[in-house]
C-alpha cells in the first residue's frame, strides 16, 4: 500500500486526523471521550474496617462518570482526609484525562511536598483519575498502560507458621510472608532470641519444602547490627527476601548492610516517588523494590518505578495492605510490567457482609496463587456512599502498636 492509498484509507484517516488533533486515540476511540469533560466535585469517604480507616475518595465528573482512589496512613485518618481534601480547590473544573500534569501540579505546585501524608493524597486523586479515564475509554486501567505483559499474577499471603504454610499450599499459594516477633508486651526482648526465630523459619522451610517462597518484613525494627546477624543467620533457609530490615534514612549504612550479606535485600515501602528509591536502585543496593500505590504516588508514579527497576534489573514486588480499591490499582501496574514479579494479598478469605455491600460484591479474582488480569473498566470497582455511611471512620483511632527498647526509648514500628 503507497502513502496516498494509505491515507485514503479508513486507517489512514484516522492516523491523519488523530496527528492532526495532537491525539494517541483514533477518532472513534477519541469520541467516547466527552466534550469538555470537568472534574466537579471531589469527595473523601472513610470507612471504619474494625481496625483501621480506609481513606477512599471519589471524583465526580459533568459526564455523570465516577472515579474511586485510596490514600491511606494508619492512626493518621483525620491528617490523610484533610490532605485529600485539599486537592478538591485544584482538581474541580479540571480535564481528568490529563492524568500525567495533573501529577505534577499537585506534588510540585505547593512547594513543600512528598512525605506519606502529602504523596498518599496525591496517590489517592491520581488513582480515581485513571478510573475515570478506564471508565470513558472502556477498558481497564492496565490497557491503558501498554497492555497486558502476562497471562496472570503471582501472589502471596502472610503466615508465620509451619501450620500457615500448610494451609497456603492447600489454598494453592506457593508464597508467605512473615516477620520478626522481637517484643513482649511492647519492649523489645533483648537480646533477642535468634536462634528460636531461625528455627521458626525452619520450621516452615520444612513445611514448604523447595518448592515454596518464604518472605521476610523486618518493619524497620532492626537496628543495622541486628540486621547483619540475622540476614547472615537466615541464609541457609533461603528467603526469597528480606525487606525493610532497617531504615533508609543512612544509605551509607545500607551500603554497609548489603555489602556484607547474600540474601535479597527489599526497600520501597516507607519510600516515596522515585526520588525516594533512586539511589538505592542505581547503586543496587537492593534487589527488590516494594513500593505501595496508595503512598508512593498512586499508578502513575508505581508505572515509572517498575521502570526504573526494570532499567537495573531489579524486580518488583508491590506493597498491598489495605483494601480491594489499593489491590485492583497495584495489580493494575503489575498486569502491564514485567518485572513486577510477586504481589502481596490479603484477600484470600470471605468477605464480611459489609464488604460485599460496599464493594458491590467484587472481589479480587486468583486461582492456585495467582491473581486473573483486572477486568475494567478502570479500576473494576466501585464505592458504595450508603454502606460507606454505615461504618464512619474513626479519625482519632490510634491503629498501630508501640514498641520500646528495654530503656524505655522509642523502637521502630
Amino acid at each position: 500500500m503507497d502513502r496516498r492509498t494509505f491515507l485514503k484509507s479508513g486507517l489512514g484517516a484516522g492516523v491523519a486526523a488523530s496527528l492532526g488533533t495532537h491525539s494517541l486515540f483514533s477518532p472513534e476511540l477519541h469520541a467516547k471521550i466527552p466534550a469538555n469533560l470537568k472534574v466537579t466535585k471531589l469527595k473523601v469517604i472513610p470507612v471504619w474496617t474494625g481496625s483501621m480507616n480506609y481513606i477512599f475518595v471519589k471524583l465526580y465528573t459533568n459526564a455523570g462518570v465516577t472515579g474511586v482512589g485510596e490514600g491511606g496512613i494508619r492512626g493518621r485518618a483525620a491528617t490523610m482526609i484533610a490532605a485529600i481534601q485539599e486537592h478538591e480547590r485544584y482538581i474541580v473544573g479540571k480535564n481528568p484525562m490529563q492524568i500525567e500534569k495533573h501529577w505534577q501540579a499537585m506534588y510540585r505546585w505547593p512547594r513543600w511536598r512528598g512525605g506519606p501524608i502529602l504523596n498518599s493524597a496525591v496517590s489517592a486523586v491520581d488513582i480515581a483519575l485513571w478510573d475515570i479515564a478506564g471508565k470513558v475509554l472502556d477498558a481497564p486501567i492496565y490497557q491503558l498502560l501498554g497492555g497486558a505483559a502476562k497471562d496472570r499474577m503471582r501472589l502471596y499471603i502472610h503466615g508465620g507458621s509451619a501450620d500457615a504454610v500448610r494451609s497456603a499450599k492447600q489454598q494453592g499459594f506457593n508464597a508467605v510472608k512473615t516477620g520478626p516477633s522481637l517484643a513482649r508486651n511492647g519492649v523489645i526482648k533483648q537480646p533477642w532470641n535468634l536462634k528460636a526465630e531461625i528455627a521458626r523459619l525452619k520450621s516452615m522451610r520444612d513445611a514448604g519444602g523447595d518448592d515454596f517462597d518464604i518472605l521476610y518484613d523486618c518493619h524497620t525494627q532492626f537496628k543495622p547490627e541486628m540486621a547483619l546477624e540475622f540476614c547472615t543467620a537466615v541464609e541457609e533457609i533461603r528467603p526469597f527476601f528480606i525487606e525493610e530490615p532497617m531504615l533508609t534514612s543512612d544509605l551509607g549504612k545500607m551500603k554497609w548492610l548489603a555489602d556484607k550479606v547474600k540474601v535479597p535485600l527489599c526497600q520501597g515501602e516507607s519510600q516515596f516517588t522515585k526520588f525516594g528509591l533512586q539511589e538505592m536502585i542505581n547503586k543496587h543496593y537492593i534487589s527488590y523494590i516494594n513500593p505501595d500505590v496508595i503512598h508512593a504516588g498512586g499508578i502513575t508514579e508505581c508505572k515509572k518505578l517498575t521502570a526504573m527497576a526494570e532499567s537495573n534489573f531489579i524486580d518488583v514486588a508491590l506493597h498491598n495492605a489495605q483494601s480491594p480499591v489499593m489491590t485492583l490499582a497495584g495489580l493494575h501496574v503489575n498486569a502491564c510490567s514485567t518485572n513486577c514479579v510477586i504481589h502481596e494479598f490479603n484477600q484470600a478469605r470471605k468477605y464480611a457482609a459489609w464488604e460485599e455491600d460496599l464493594y458491590g460484591g467484587v472481589k479480587i479474582e486468583y486461582k492456585d496463587g495467582f491473581a486473573s488480569l483486572p477486568k475494567g473498566p478502570g479500576l473494576g470497582i466501585d464505592i458504595d456512599e450508603k454502606a460507606a455511611a454505615k461504618r464512619p471512620a474513626r479519625p482519632f483511632a490510634r491503629t498501630r502498636s508501640t514498641l520500646e527498647w528495654p530503656d524505655g526509648s522509642v523502637g521502630d514500628t
